[in-house]
Formats: structure tokens, C-alpha cells, sequence
């Protein structure tokens, strides 16, 4: 979901990566559904690991920042990044799964995960960019 929400917010005028510990992770429905709630696509999205990244022939001392939304993400950024010069920051979001009794209400706790990883986005990168990409 941040991924998708970084590039809704801030265009082409960085480079986002979503990632994480474990791979072969399909998207949630409720995160696609509550994304698309602000105009963000992630039905076609894949959850990939740090692994997976590097397989791929991301390198990883290319990225400036690595934000980690779990304990587990942050741990395995910080192995990583032991021999790299990447900022690590930990943003202690909400976990969504398995809260919420009814579609509604589990709708309400997405979106307020959705609505943290907004503001934590906007309080670190500043206003979102309206302008049309370059």
C-alpha cells in the first residue's frame, strides 16, 4: 500500500520500492480496496521480499532511505544495510489484519492504516505534489 500511495502523492520525482521480509504475498483486499478509495491501483501489485529485490538486480546502495513498517522489516533492513550508507527509519503503523469484526469495520481499520502511512508520508516528504510530472 505505501508504495502505491508514495507515487499517488509525490508522481515520478523519486524512486519507490515496496518490499519486505517475505515474498509470494498477495495484496490484501481491503488495502486494494481502501487504496482505490484514493485513486491508487494495487490489484496488480506483488508483495516481493529484500531477496527477491537483489535477484533482481536492485541494488540496494542506490536507494537514499528505507522505511521499515514492522520490527521484522526494520531488523532486516538494518542486516542489509550494515556495510551500505541507507537511512533506516522504523514508522510503528497500525496492523490492520484481523481487526474489525465486519466488513465495515475492518474497512475503518485500513483506512486508518491507510490514513498513517499518509501522514507520516506528508510530515517526512512535505505536501504532496500537484504539479504534473516533468
Amino acid at each position: 500500500m505505501a508504495e502505491g500511495l508514495m507515487k499517488k502523492l509525490y508522481g515520478q520525482h523519486c524512486y519507490v520500492q515496496s518490499a519486505g521480509v517475505h515474498s509470494d504475498l498477495d495484496i490484501d483486499g481491503f488495502a486494494i480496496s481502501v487504496s482505490a478509495e484514493m485513486g491508487v491501483e494495487l490489484s496488480r501489485h506483488r508483495a516481493r521480499s529484500f531477496g527477491e529485490m537483489i535477484e533482481w538486480g536492485d541494488d540496494l546502495a542506490s536507494f537514499d532511505l528505507i522505511v521499515a513498517l514492522t520490527p521484522a522489516s526494520q531488523r532486516a533492513a538494518q542486516e542489509l544495510t550494515r556495510f551500505a550508507h541507507i537511512d533506516v527509519e522504523y514508522w510503528p503503523i497500525m496492523d490492520p489484519s484481523g481487526l474489525g469484526e465486519t466488513r465495515e469495520t475492518k474497512m475503518q481499520a485500513y483506512r486508518q492504516t491507510r490514513d498513517q502511512i499518509v501522514k507520516r508520508m506528508i510530515d517526512r516528504f512535505g505536501p504532496p505534489r500537484t504539479e504534473p510530472d516533468d
